[in-house]
């Protein structure tokens, strides 16, 4: 079970999600966030991490040259698109970078959407009028345990926190988990217990998934 702790806005915040065991972090490229970040700046997290750990570019309703132009800004090679994009533009940005595709639970959605997209690994949130993740929100355990066939990886993201995540693997199952809000002090600034308490909650309830599946 891998984990992205996302929003993060700063080296010493990037380096203990690092240590603590994270295996993705999210930078947010969106203007309209709380958590948003310079690309330059994304750039002095990327180099201040160890090699293997993936920084991942989080951005909303961007055109194909404002992804790469970012992505290239910053140093990485993943990016997760929210908002309107085409399965054209995730299939032209898959020929240079891994694209997370992410979905949200509203009303309208359905599971077999993510089928358009089948070079893109997906993320699930949950749904809010204004904002693009980091909202607290629980997304439907339903949903996206429905979406599972239809995605090659599934990163279930929407309100997690050490609490609920256990209840959420069980129910969904997904290849990874991703946080933001559930492991701050306030919007952009981590805690770093919170983060420890989040991680080994995951490894409990994924090594008791794994039993139950042996």
């Amino acid at each position: 079970m891998q984990i992205k702790i996302c929003g993060v806005t700063n080296v010493e915040d990037a380096k203990a999600c690092v240590e603590l065991g994270a295996q993705m972090i999210g930078l947010n490229f969106y203007p309209r966030s709380p958590r948003y970040i310079e690309p330059t700046v994304a750039r002095q997290i990327v180099q201040a991490i160890r090699p293997g750990v993936q920084a991942v570019g989080v951005f909303v309703d961007a055109n194909a040259d404002e992804v790469r132009d970012a992505a290239n800004i910053a140093g990485i090679r993943s990016v997760q698109l929210h908002g309107n994009f085409s399965p054209d533009m995730g299939r032209e940005l898959t020929r240079e970078f891994r694209v997370i595709r992410a979905f949200s639970t509203h009303a309208h959605f359905g599971p077999e959407e993510v089928a358009s997209f089948p070079d893109c690994d997906v993320l699930v949130d949950a749904h809010h009028p204004d904002l693009r993740g980091g909202t607290g929100r629980t997304c439907d355990w339903p949903t996206a345990r429905a979406t599972l066939p239809f995605a090659r990886f599934l990163i279930l993201s929407g309100g997690l926190n050490a609490q609920n995540v256990g209840q959420a693997i069980t129910a969904v199952t997904p290849h990874a988990v991703d946080v933001c809000s559930g492991v701050e002090s306030a919007p952009g600034a981590k805690d770093c217990r919170a983060i420890q308490s989040f991680i080994a909650a995951v490894r409990m309830a994924d090594a008791a998934v794994n039993v139950s599946h042996s």
